[in-house]
């Protein structure tokens, strides 16, 4: 199964609201489960028709994949998450200033910074209206899907 329609199929699982989609294509086999249960929203595992023995591998990488999401910010306020795997940046590119910093008042639907995922760069944007209290990341770190990102106050 290609990764245009994977994204595709966990666009069509956030969008949609159900909690679980699980599509097999061949001997390919997917499932994406949404945020509203036990797993992260877009969290794809993989497993050839085998053994039960066979797949428990890819689920306990769940709890591993989950531990940075646990880390709780020393500010309190409204948390701006990464909706995506991939690289974070503070600016478009090394020779300008960043998005935002902390102090910074921002609006709803303000670049807050970029994501980097497989090749293509995605403008992250403030849902909530305030002042940047902390930001989470360093420029150019991976970032996992719903891992915090800022802290909105």
């Amino acid at each position: 199964m290609d990764l245009r329609k994977l994204k595709t199929l966990i666009d069509l699982v956030a969008e949609s609201g159900i909690s679980e989609l699980e599509v097999n294509e061949g001997e390919d086999r997917v499932r994406i489960v949404n945020a509203g249960s036990t797993a992260p929203t877009g969290q794809v595992v993989y497993a050839n028709p085998a053994p039960q023995v066979m797949q428990a591998a890819p689920v306990a990488a769940i709890p591993v994949a989950a531990a940075p999401i646990a880390e709780t910010p020393a500010e309190t306020g409204f948390v701006a998450r990464s909706p995506m795997v991939g690289t974070f940046y503070r600016a478009p590119n090394p020779e300008s200033p960043d998005f935002v910093k902390v102090g910074d008042s921002v609006k709803v639907g303000q670049t807050l910074c970029i994501i980097e995922a497989m090749k293509l760069l995605n403008e992250i944007e403030a849902e909530k209206e305030g002042v940047i209290k902390q930001i989470l990341c360093e420029n150019g770190q991976g970032v996992e899907f719903d891992q915090p990102l800022f802290i909105i106050a």
